[in-house]
């Protein structure tokens, strides 16, 4: 039986960034994943300039054969109403497509990786962790997504219990003449907030690829908002009147309403798997990143995996994102104050939607990116712009 210091299951970007980040702590590490890379993982997609500082990403370098869509404005609004756009004057993010961006943070990682492999036994056997009963280790850590068989382990795990934010959407490369008669803009994602202000939709033009797509706080008629939602924009002119293949679904937890533990005895949890997901935009990538550079620092520190120890990364957590209890006013993406007869308004309003919806809700302006332990050491940066 193998033996690791820490094995990481999943190998997305909280996984890669872990294992990345403790390269230079001397640590054996494994990364096993489900799935095979690169794989297909169809997401909204798009990094902000603190997410390409705290991977310390070379854009040119990533730029090369790959998709990197700058964006400089959105365009917003609520069904049925005019949207509203706002242009930064600056790039503000960058869209990607989940595929690439994932293998080349994978590509990066040094450690061992054992990829389409499922996780089909976990034991625990005199103090450490057995996985499929070939590789053991003292840490285990669930990097693998809502339903992270890691998570499985502490509390009562993913299930029923837990209030979800069920999404569907679709990705595909347009065709000369989708790609001509589509009205959306790569440099301008466009979000439309539904009715009742319980869920949003996009759609996020990267390069000549679409992404479309609907999450709503669960799956209640989530068929029948995206149905609407894709009738109107084709209406429109905003997308091609012909979407190939089936809108893929998936879930994941917003901080606010996520009760999962974050550690126990050898055993921790980051990014989605830990139910990290921003809950106003319920944005998954930046909290991934973040949740695994602040989980290096205390396993780089310690060779001991008790939860008391662990504990220390679930205080960074609250110090990072605050405590559930203080990460929203209430609802899923919006406070209690924005669901009002003003809301409307409120979504027609340039200064709104670009000062709170955009710059604060879904790119988190005025939060410093958090940067790796060596990184902050040495005083390193790294090139935001392509």
């Amino acid at each position: 039986m193998d033996y690791y210091d820490a094995i990481i299951v999943g190998a997305g970007p909280a996984g890669a960034t872990l294992a990345r980040a403790l390269e230079a702590s001397g640590k054996r590490l494994l990364i096993i994943d489900k799935q095979a890379f690169p794989r297909d993982k169809t997401c909204a997609g798009w990094v902000t300039p603190e997410v390409v500082q705290s991977l310390q990403l070379d854009l040119d370098d990533y730029g090369r054969g790959r998709t990197l869509q700058p964006i400089r404005r959105f365009r917003i609004g609520m069904m049925g109403q005019p949207a509203v756009e706002n242009d930064h004057g600056e790039v503000v993010s960058y869209g990607i497509r989940r595929c690439e961006f994932d293998y080349y943070l994978l590509g990066r990682v040094q450690a061992p990786k054992q990829l389409g492999t499922p996780v089909s036994s976990l034991e625990r056997r005199g103090g450490n962790w057995v996985v499929n009963d070939t590789w053991e280790t003292p840490l285990l850590v669930g990097a693998g997504g809502h339903f992270c068989p890691v998570a499985r382990q502490l509390g009562d795990g993913p299930g029923r219990h837990e209030t979800v934010v069920a999404a569907k959407e679709v990705e595909f490369e347009m065709t000369a003449e989708q790609a001509r008669t589509c009205e959306a803009r790569g440099d301008t994602p466009e979000l439309w907030f539904c009715k009742d202000l319980k869920g949003y939709a996009w759609v996020f033009r990267k390069g000549n690829y679409l992404n479309i797509g609907l999450g709503r706080e669960d799956n209640h008629k989530l068929s029948d908002h995206l149905e609407a939602f894709v009738a109107q924009m084709q209406q429109d002119g905003r997308i091609p009147p012909d979407l190939p293949g089936r809108f893929k679904g998936h879930a994941y937890l917003l901080y606010a309403h996520a009760h999962r533990p974050l550690v126990d005895d050898g055993v921790l949890l980051i990014g989605d798997a830990a139910g990290l997901a921003y809950t106003q935009s319920g944005e998954g990538i930046r909290p991934a990143i973040e949740s695994a550079l602040l989980a290096a620092e205390v396993i780089a520190s310690t060779d001991d995996y008790s939860a008391t120890s662990l504990q220390a990364y679930g205080e960074a957590i609250a110090r990072r994102f605050g405590t559930r209890s203080q990460s929203v006013d209430g609802g899923w993406q919006v406070p209690d104050w924005v669901r009002s007869p003003l809301a409307g308004a409120l979504m027609r309003s340039h200064w709104f939607t670009r000062r709170v919806v955009t710059e604060k809700w879904f790119l988190h302006q005025g939060v410093p990116s958090l940067s790796p332990a060596w990184q902050r050491a040495s005083g390193a940066t790294a090139s935001a712009a392509p």
